[in-house]
């Protein structure tokens, strides 16, 4: 088995804006394609719209005044610009290229990457949820590049999610791609929108998992991978 801990995503590309109204098909991604030799090629995965930040700016300006919040002061002037940058930010994940290998040795036991940051908001009450995940594949004919599982799970983060939706998303999508063996995806998070508010319940945690084929049906292999992740005994 292959272990990598912590997982750091690359920085290739840098977060671009995203529209006032998030939705999942605001994302696309490309077909891949065979280069010369049969070698096939990168799949490419972008956002799918750009942001209308001077729209947001002035929504997010209405929003404050609408709360309360006076903007004469000189260090909330700009805020509502600040605002609206900073929500592009984090409901847009960076583009990048699911880079994948032959696996020309036949290697047939986990990879694991544990510790990919998890930085999402709830989509009932757009308020951040953080945390870790830990993917997993048991490898068929082809192997990915390892900062690839980080990205996957940005992809699936950066936008208005459910922790559940999130992890089954990112299992599902790995499945669908690599077409491996079995997948494994464990997130534990953080939300504020029930530490901060509502129950006001500081320290609380969620864990959801997704297993798919032989993590799902294999009794010891999906002992051995929940051990990993770090939540059975």
């Amino acid at each position: 088995m292959t272990t990598v801990e912590p997982a750091v995503a690359t920085s290739e590309e840098m977060a671009q804006g995203m529209p006032a109204e998030a939705r999942a098909s605001h994302h696309r991604v490309a077909s891949a394609g065979h280069s010369a030799g049969g070698n096939v090629a990168p799949l490419r995965v972008v956002p799918a719209d750009t942001p209308d930040l001077a729209r947001a700016e002035r929504a997010a300006e209405e929003f404050l005044l609408a709360l309360g919040v006076s903007l004469d002061g000189e260090h909330l002037r700009a805020t509502p610009g600040r605002m609206a940058r900073a929500w592009a930010e984090m409901i847009t994940p960076r583009p990048f290229d699911l880079t994948t290998f032959p696996n020309d040795e036949g290697y047939d036991e986990l990879v694991l990457v544990r510790d990919i940051p998890v930085q999402s908001l709830c989509e009932h009450h757009l308020l951040p949820f953080t945390g870790r995940a830990c993917v997993a594949y048991l490898p068929g004919e082809r192997i990915v590049g390892l900062s690839k599982l980080a990205r996957v799970v940005e992809y699936f983060a950066r936008r208005p999610q459910t922790q559940e939706r999130l992890t089954k998303q990112v299992a599902e999508w790995l499945d669908e791609h690599l077409s491996p063996k079995a997948v494994g995806v464990v997130i534990s998070a953080e939300h504020t929108c029930m530490t901060l508010r509502g129950a006001r319940a500081a320290g609380t945690s969620t864990t959801t998992s997704a297993l798919l084929g032989g993590l799902r049906d294999d009794a010891r292999s999906r002992q051995e991978f929940l051990s990993l992740c770090g939540i059975a005994s």
